[in-house]
Parts: C-alpha cells; sequence; structure tokens
C-alpha cells in the first residue's frame, strides 16, 4: 500500500478515438489498469457511479474526471489524462461536450485530497490545453507530471 506522500503513477493517451463517455472513461482508465495501479472492475466503478448519480465527474468545460472510492479497485495512488480526437457528450448541461478525460485512484483520504487539490491548481493554469496541445504520449505525460 503506498503512503500520502508516494509519487502518483502518471500516463496519458493522446488522439484517443471514444465511441461515447463509457468508451471515454475506459480509455482514460486503461494506462493505470495496464500499469497495475487500479485493478480491471474500477472503470466500471466509474461508470456505474455516474450512471447512478448523472455527469458529476465533468467538471468544466471540455474536461471529466472518472474516479471511484479506494475500495472500488485502488492499488496505488495514480492520475492520467485520456485526450479523445473527438469529443463526446457526457450529459452535462453546461460542460459538454468532453475531449480531456482524466482518471484518478488514491488508496487513501490524504493523497485524494492532496491530489485531487494539486490537479485543481494545474487545471487552473492551463493543464487541459497542454493536453489537448499535446502531439504525442510523452509531452502529455510530461504535463501530467506536474501534478503531484
Amino acid at each position: 500500500m503506498t503512503h500520502a506522500g508516494a509519487d502518483p503513477v502518471v500516463d496519458a493517451v493522446v488522439d484517443v478515438r471514444a465511441a461515447d463517455w463509457r468508451g471515454a472513461v475506459h480509455a482514460a482508465c486503461a494506462p493505470l489498469v495496464s500499469s497495475g495501479a487500479l485493478e480491471p472492475r474500477y472503470p466500471e466503478r466509474c461508470i456505474a457511479i455516474a450512471e447512478e448519480h448523472g455527469p458529476y465527474m465533468v467538471l468544466a468545460p471540455g474536461i471529466a474526471l472518472a474516479h471511484a472510492r479506494p475500495e472500488d479497485g485502488v492499488l496505488r495512488l495514480c492520475l492520467s489524462a485520456a485526450v479523445l480526437s473527438a469529443p463526446v457528450e457526457f450529459g452535462h448541461d453546461q460542460n459538454d461536450p468532453v475531449d480531456v478525460v482524466l482518471a484518478f485512484g488514491s488508496p487513501d483520504d490524504a493523497a485524494h485530497l492532496a491530489l485531487l487539490q494539486n490537479l485543481a491548481e494545474h487545471l487552473l493554469a492551463g493543464l487541459a490545453d497542454q493536453l489537448r496541445l499535446a502531439p504525442d504520449q510523452a509531452t502529455a505525460v510530461r504535463a501530467l507530471s506536474a501534478v503531484r
């Protein structure tokens, strides 16, 4: 188990084709599942929670943050982004369509709050646009790696 000070697993995918918001959530979670930071069931929990509570994960115009509870399959603190080649509708009345889907997992509350606070600060400073402009995965990972 990780601790609050541990560096998160960070990854990204760019130019992702997603048929719908569910596919976009899976795309954002996939690198974290592949790396072993999230269990394979985690993306489905993110989707189930959104189906139950609505498009709460759409944080701002064009930006969604897929996440679920630690007990839903988080193995390590992690953050990833999927930059979509074409935006998808999440059903949010003000912030659709979405073209940047972030996925986030935390094994404990302290790490959860610290990473979310850092992520919010970076989003306010233009992180989503940096990700949208990233020409490749390495550039997107570098941009996302600034969030700690």
